[in-house]
């Protein structure tokens, strides 16, 4: 379970970091979670926000007109910096078969630039094609979009190096989020966490998946 790969990566993230670290990036994801951005972001009954947007390859796809066809899956990733979400991505890539025997087309969003994007494919044996959201302009349409608490921003400037993966100054990020969008482009399943640790289940996804697809 994806769950379980996460919780491996937070031990040995636990014993890595120091513990001022630890509790600061805690205390910013409390920050974030004190905005409500879970309960404000799109939720499980609103209307799918439609874009034209380019994967690394240069292919240029408009959102609706892969829903027309049938069910999607909609995941934000944060960039390849992020362990957790090359975590999700290694996870969502394994279920790939899955997803799409019920139905469904993966579709993956990142803030990252499509050079960088890219990479992150590569490093983590991907064949999912992201799909670039420019300074998180759908991410922002759906609610997900958040500003970095100021004690975790020298961090993602300096260490992990925010501003070169995005090709931007903006310290801010999407939630990790993850949805399922049926053929009339209505949202039937949504991910919101505010901690960046935990994703949605493949499982799960592939059970919204199925629902939406009898639709």
């Amino acid at each position: 379970m994806l769950s379980k790969l996460l919780e491996e990566k937070v031990a040995a993230s636990a014993e890595r970091l120091p513990e001022n670290v630890r509790q600061t990036y805690a205390r910013g994801i409390e920050t974030v979670r004190e905005t409500n951005i879970e309960n404000t972001a799109k939720q499980v009954g609103d209307a799918a926000i439609d874009a034209q947007l380019s994967g690394w390859d240069g292919k240029s796809v408009k959102l609706s007109s892969l829903w027309n066809q049938g069910p999607i899956v909609l995941v934000w990733y944060r960039g390849g910096w992020c362990p957790y979400c090359n975590i999700q991505l290694r996870a969502m890539q394994q279920n790939m078969d899955k997803i799409e025997n019920a139905g469904a087309k993966l579709v993956v969003l990142t803030p990252e630039l499509p050079e960088k994007a890219k990479e992150t494919a590569e490093a983590n044996d991907l064949g999912i094609v992201a799909l670039h959201d420019q300074g998180n302009a759908v991410a922002r349409k759906y609610g997900l979009v958040f500003d970095l608490p100021e004690a975790i921003i020298p961090a993602y400037r300096d260490k992990l190096k925010l501003p070169e993966y995005n090709g931007n100054h903006a310290m801010e990020l999407p939630l990790a989020a993850t949805y399922v969008i049926d053929r009339s482009g209505k949202i039937t399943y949504a991910f919101l966490d505010a901690d960046y640790k935990n994703r949605a289940e493949p499982a799960d996804v592939i059970k919204a998946v199925e629902a939406a697809a009898k639709k």
